[in-house]
């Protein structure tokens, strides 16, 4: 043994020991090499792909916005947003701080802020959190990520400054400018209750727009109006195409075939924007002059529900939300008293005052309690007795009509005249019944008031709409805790206490009464169209339901408001130009108590009211305005509705003329001013002659009040 030992030179086991070790290596690099390409494989196939390719999308333009006569209204223009790649920004921590301080000067944004908590913050606008965050933290929430998805630093960057940082792309690794649009609401404050705006996609929603296959950090949505009811018309769909970079980022060549972006559907409003800008224009002075700070005006055809013009003061501009609001701006707004920024013609809710007796009259003629030539009788004041000690006078309860400030009745009177001079103690006795005579009775009066719209959606294509008010015994009970009198059935029926509705529950309740019953569901989008003008949907009336009144019973009614404006409340209505039928409304109301009182205990503040339709014997459009703190609805809504009317019914006409007189001889032109001046000589003298016949008829009182 000992001299086969011998044998063995020294530096033999030295060699040995070495191919061991040689062997060992060996092994462990073909192990590692079979766990990277094998076990691995997939793994780092796709992380080089990563490297080298990217899907880029591209935004898909938003639908644009017409009114009826192809007036533009909503646009959208180029806008340019920054982006930064994480993976291909410098690795040496100095060279990527030069970086972001370069962009940092460029966008005029910080380059740090150790106080954000939010890579979002008010990155574009969004103006609602504190501080903004800096570009490195914007950076750093997805740097290990999401690495080589681009993350937007800013958007709404101006055309030079998106030009610069392009020049400067060699110095600027892992920056990117990417083109997009922005919306542009051409007509700002005219229409931004009704056109909304887009913006960020709301928090608590980003799953739902996920599904929907939305960027959730490019995309903007419809936030409010028309913008956000018609989302899905409006929005396109992205295009996508997979690219392959070099190791700076810079694009080499596109990959596949590329899927283009596909624009969204166009709509066309049933706005006529002609008669939109007369009654901002128009519903402004009246403000003005009665010193209102809220009014709203709407005007629709009464056959289809068509809205052709809705106006909701204040307003405020659109673009500064899409285009990103500042907080001080969006603060003004948000604690504006008067609130701008709500659509007070859907989400105002007031009491309706005697717009609201159409209701109770057309309800008590359907339901027999009276007929046309019933008369009831009105002493200015009516004493109910007191429920449970029904033979104490002392303790009855006065109801006033509005007359009785003038120390007077209306005496004996019909339906027709109870609506055309607004008596309050006709429809109390109507709503509530007294002693022998019986009402409708609540259950009735509320019945009814549903069916006319009241205490429910209209249905409008717009969010945001109230439901009003019709209150009855049990909401009474679980609201106030106590029982409903026959005082409450009173002021109900003549639109006070508890009643609640807004202005466009009033409008389509009159457009019911004048289109022969039928209740239709307000609607703003006449068309929806494809990029080519090719129709994808197109407007279809919408009936929510028949009236259950008869055409005999509304006829009545409709003499009642057609009496109001000939010689009732609404004289300032009478136009020559057009037959006009109408409700005055005069509603109290209380905000700041006791200031709401005068000397004597009395509620001394009111909204004005008037809703009407015309031509009253072949109803085309009907209008409701109402003037917040307005005072009489005769004094400070009539006016304003009968300039609008005027205005619609005679603009073509006016138009037409001025053509024709362009086109005749100077003779002709000559002759034509004569007749015209002879003509309104006699047109001014038959008025005169019929306003006086109207005075005589109707008091100075029923002309004011109401």
């Amino acid at each position: 043994m000992n001299s086969v030992r011998k044998k063995i030179a020294p530096g033999t086991w030295r060699f040995i020991a070495f191919r061991a070790v040689v062997l060992v290596v060996f092994a462990i690099f073909a192990l590692r090499l079979w766990q990277l390409q094998v076990v691995r494989g997939e793994y780092y196939r796709r992380a080089a792909d990563q490297m080298r390719f990217r899907l880029v999308t591209s935004d898909a333009p938003r639908g644009v916005i017409y009114d009826r006569n192809g007036e533009l209204l909503v646009r959208n223009i180029p806008s340019f947003t920054v982006t930064i790649v994480p993976a291909y920004l410098p690795d040496d921590a100095d060279a990527e701080w030069a970086v972001f301080t370069r962009l940092s000067e460029l966008l005029d944004m910080p380059v740090s802020n150790a106080l954000a908590s939010t890579p979002r913050g008010l990155v574009e606008g969004d103006g609602f959190t504190a501080p903004a965050p800096g570009i490195k933290e914007i950076v750093d929430a997805v740097r290990y990520l999401a690495p080589y998805a681009p993350v937007v630093i800013k958007t709404g960057v101006d055309r030079e400054t998106a030009m610069i940082i392009e020049e400067e792309h060699m110095d600027l690794p892992g920056v990117l400018v990417e083109m997009s649009a922005s919306r542009e609401y051409l007509t700002g404050e005219l229409t931004s209750h009704i056109l909304g705006y887009v913006g960020y996609i709301p928090a608590g929603q980003e799953d739902f727009y996920r599904e929907q296959g939305y960027d959730l950090e490019r995309d903007r949505v419809g936030l409010t109006g028309v913008e956000q009811s018609f989302e899905s018309e409006l929005h396109g769909q992205r295009g996508r195409r997979y690219i392959e970079v070099d190791v700076a980022g810079r694009e080499v060549r596109t990959v596949g075939e590329p899927e283009p972006p596909v624009p969204g559907h166009n709509l066309i409003l049933t706005l006529d924007m002609d008669l939109q800008r007369y009654v901002d224009q128009a519903l402004r002075k009246q403000m003005e002059a009665v010193d209102s700070e809220s009014a709203v005006t709407i005007v629709m055809k009464v056959k289809t529900g068509e809205i052709l013009a809705m106006v909701s003061l204040p307003s405020y501009d659109n673009n500064l939300f899409a285009q990103g609001i500042s907080v001080e701006d969006y603060k003004r707004l948000n604690e504006d008293p008067n609130h701008p920024l709500l659509n007070h013609a859907i989400s105002g809710m007031y009491p309706p005052g005697s717009t609201f007796k159409l209701v109770p009259a057309a309800a008590a003629l359907e339901e027999g309690v009276l007929n046309r030539w019933t008369k009831l009788h009105c002493d200015g004041i009516m004493w109910l007795p007191n429920e449970r000690f029904p033979d104490d006078p002392k303790l009855a309860q006065p109801f006033y009509c509005w007359i009785h400030e003038f120390h007077q009745g209306h005496g004996d009177l019909s339906i027709v005249a109870a609506l055309a001079v607004s008596c309050d103690i006709f429809f109390y006795q109507v709503g509530g019944g007294y002693y022998s005579f019986q009402g409708l009775g609540l259950d009735r009066l509320v019945e009814y008031a549903h069916a006319f719209g009241y205490g429910e959606l209209t249905g409008i294509d717009l969010a945001g709409e109230s439901s009003g008010l019709v209150p009855d015994a049990k909401w009474k009970r679980l609201n106030w805790s106590e029982t409903w009198t026959t005082g409450d059935t009173y002021n109900m029926t003549i639109g006070q206490g508890f009643i609640l509705a807004t202005p466009l529950q009033v409008l389509n309740a009159t457009a019911a009464v004048a289109n022969g019953g039928t209740l239709y569901r307000p609607q703003l989008v006449y068309q929806v169209v494809d990029t080519d003008g090719g129709v994808v949907r197109d407007f279809q009336p919408e009936v929510i339901r028949q009236l259950p009144v008869s055409e005999e019973n509304l006829e009545i009614v409709r003499q009642g408001m057609e009496g109001a404006v000939e010689w009732g409340t609404a004289q300032w209505a009478d136009l020559w130009e057009v037959p006009v039928a109408g409700k005055t409304g005069t509603a109290e109301y209380c905000d700041k108590y006791p200031d709401c009182l005068d000397e004597k205990g009395r509620i001394k503040t009111l909204h004005a009211w008037f809703t009407a339709y015309a031509p009253a014997d072949d109803p085309e459009i009907a209008l409701v305005t109402f003037v917040y703190g307005g005072g009489q609805g005769a004094e400070s809504a009539v006016p304003v509705a009968a300039d609008i009317l005027r205005y619609y019914f005679t603009r073509s006409t006016d138009t037409d003329q001025a053509t024709t007189d362009q086109q005749t001889t100077d003779q002709a032109t000559t002759d034509q001013t004569t007749t015209d001046q002879q003509t309104t000589d006699q047109a001014t003298t038959d008025q005169t002659t019929t306003d006086q016949q109207t005075t005589d008829q109707a008091t100075t009182d029923q002309t004011t009040t109401d």
